[in-house]
């Protein structure tokens, strides 16, 4: 099959169509119309084999996950996906991984009703970059550089589960059938946070979406917003299968470091705690911990005591 073919068989066909796209796949550029009152959010994530991904990962995984990550960016920040462009590097043309990775990708793009308008294709080391855009109503947008001192520190979810899915397709531990499937899904197949991130538009002070590691991550928001802040190790919050599976010592220092998890962590003012308690349902989030004056970061345990994590998260370089 030619780049062209490529193109006409697995993307071109069936993904979401929207009004707002007056000229799609096919030309040299897309062209796009956004509604008033409405600012665009774009956002771009680069998947490598090996890296970002393990080697041997279902092609269909691969693909959901390529746009999840994107979509987890366009939630940090609050935004409704739109529109996204694909920019795809093989090594070979092969129709089996093409078709598997295409129903991936399409899967989620459905659900998010995301359009795909253009891209490229080229031949090199496995790697996937999305492009996606998304829209926020004016002056609504998330961002990580609003965080006060008192602002209460919350997470969606459960944290620490990608980490063990990547530890078991690692064979650094065996874990039962059931709790592998349960962890390696969170990893290769991971839930945007798209409805809370669209609620959280006008309580939360600021935002991320943990794909580095808790510390990591809101370590982000700290420097951005020019504050320090406190957890509570005991409040993290864990999932059966983590908790089953490691030390309750080993499964929190996961859920402080591990990456993948595409969780939220954002920061909410105490006047809009009973906004956010009426947004949000109840046991889709968690308090973690407290910004504070200063630019530190302090972990505490169980007896308050502070204590140094063994890791910070994931480094790229």
């Amino acid at each position: 099959m030619t780049e062209f073919d490529v193109i006409a068989h697995y993307f071109s066909q069936n993904f979401p169509k929207r009004t707002d796209v007056i000229l799609g796949i096919g030309d040299d550029a897309a062209l796009c119309t956004g509604p008033n009152g409405m600012q665009i959010v774009v956002c771009i994530d680069t998947l490598v084999e090996g890296i970002h991904f393990p080697v041997k990962t279902a092609p269909a995984d691969i693909g959901y996950k390529a746009l999840a990550v994107n979509l987890s960016d366009l939630a940090a920040m609050g935004a409704t996906p739109a529109w996204m462009t694909l920019a795809l590097t093989c090594p070979e043309m092969n129709e089996t991984w093409l078709k598997g990775f295409s129903q991936g990708l399409l899967e989620l793009a459905k659900k998010a009703q995301v359009s795909l308008i253009g891209g490229d294709t080229t031949r090199g080391p496995l790697t996937i970059t999305i492009q996606i855009t998304g829209l926020v109503p004016e002056g609504q947008a998330l961002q990580r550089s609003g965080a006060q001192p008192g602002d209460g520190i919350y997470v969606t979810g459960t944290l620490g589960d990608a980490g063990l899915g990547l530890a078991s397709i690692q064979q650094q531990l065996k874990l039962p059938v059931l709790i592998q499937e349960i962890v390696e899904s969170r990893l290769n197949r991971p839930t945007p946070r798209l409805e809370i991130g669209q609620a959280l538009r006008g309580i939360a002070s600021s935002a991320i979406d943990i794909s580095d590691g808790l510390i990591a991550d809101l370590g982000h928001i700290l420097k951005a917003s020019g504050v320090g802040a406190t957890l509570q190790r005991e409040n993290l919050p864990l999932s059966i299968a983590l908790s089953e599976s490691l030390p309750l010592a080993q499964a929190q220092d996961l859920a402080l470091s591990a990456g993948d998890d595409y969780e939220l962590c954002f920061t909410v003012p105490p006047q809009q705690d009973l906004a956010l308690q009426k947004r949000l349902k109840t046991g889709s989030y968690t308090r973690i911990g407290t910004i504070k004056t200063g630019n530190a970061l302090h972990c505490l345990d169980e007896k308050g005591q502070i204590f140094v994590p063994q890791k910070k998260g994931y480094q790229h370089f």
